[in-house]
């Protein structure tokens, strides 16, 4: 049995007149006579929906993945259409699909997770630069000339062109440009500085250092500063290997312990 989709046709060759399938498609029940109707106004209507597809081909997902997301977009619109509205199904079901490739290209084609407003940015600075390359040749539009001619503040352009970067992110064993000999990106990232710690251990022990007796502080100053041997120290003391031994483990006990009470 033939129905409207192949019989009837809009001007436009992808628009069929589908009113009186969809009026049929919402007095039939669920099953089989209705999911096969159901499957007829969609592949009459995929024309369309592949159309729309085409629109966002150059933004750097594969024509297919959009014809698949164009697709989804399309089945929603058939089954959330009312005809009893009045409204042409065109109308509904374009927006519809719009939204569904403009939604997957918010959702899963950052990198990272942009804000709504950052990407709507984005958008208006790359659509501004498209009219003003038009107009302006052998350079690219300044900062101000894209604020004037989409209506934005210069800090809002800023945000934007960033954005307009930041869409995919960049591998660390990407090479970088202009070099010959392999360096990449992970080559040039810095490393945590292990002489941090070092730095925040002895701000730590110095007040409990200058507090120690005299006789004590000259011990773990020619121990641990002059690398000076337990048996050398006594020997410029006067007292025991034993006795320096038991001065400096006292000492190293007593400033861990200040220092540990107090963090």
């Amino acid at each position: 049995m033939r129905t409207q989709a192949s019989a009837k046709h809009h001007p436009h060759d992808d628009a069929p007149d589908t009113s009186a399938d969809f009026r049929r498609l919402a007095a039939l029940p669920q099953g089989p006579e209705r999911d096969a109707l159901r499957s007829r106004i969609i592949e009459a209507w995929l024309p369309m929906a592949e159309r729309l597809a085409g629109r966002f081909r150059s933004r750097g997902e594969s024509y297919e993945d959009l014809r698949q997301v164009a697709s989804l977009g399309l089945v929603k619109a058939v089954d959330r259409y009312d005809p009893e509205l009045g409204n042409a199904f065109e109308s509904y079901a374009v927006p519809t699909v719009t939204g569904e490739i403009k939604r997957h290209f918010r959702d899963h084609m950052w990198t990272l997770h942009v804000p709504r407003r950052v990407q709507d940015l984005r958008n208006r600075v790359r659509f501004a630069c498209q009219d003003l390359s038009q107009t302006v040749s052998g350079r690219r539009p300044t900062v101000a000339e894209i604020a004037a001619h989409a209506h934005m503040s210069e800090e809002d352009v800023k945000t934007g062109l960033e954005a307009l970067e930041s869409f995919t992110a960049l591998s660390l064993d990407a090479e970088l440009p202009g070099s010959d000999d392999g360096y990449s990106l992970s080559d040039a990232l810095g490393s945590a500085d292990p002489a941090l710690d070092t730095v925040v251990d002895r701000e730590a022990v110095k007040p409990r250092l200058a507090a120690l007796p005299e006789r004590e502080r000259a011990i773990l100053y020619m121990r641990f500063f002059g690398d000076m041997t337990q048996s050398r120290i006594a020997e410029q003391l006067g007292i025991s290997q034993m006795h320096v031994s038991r001065l400096i483990s006292r000492c190293c006990a007593r400033l861990r312990e200040q220092i540990l009470r107090e963090a």
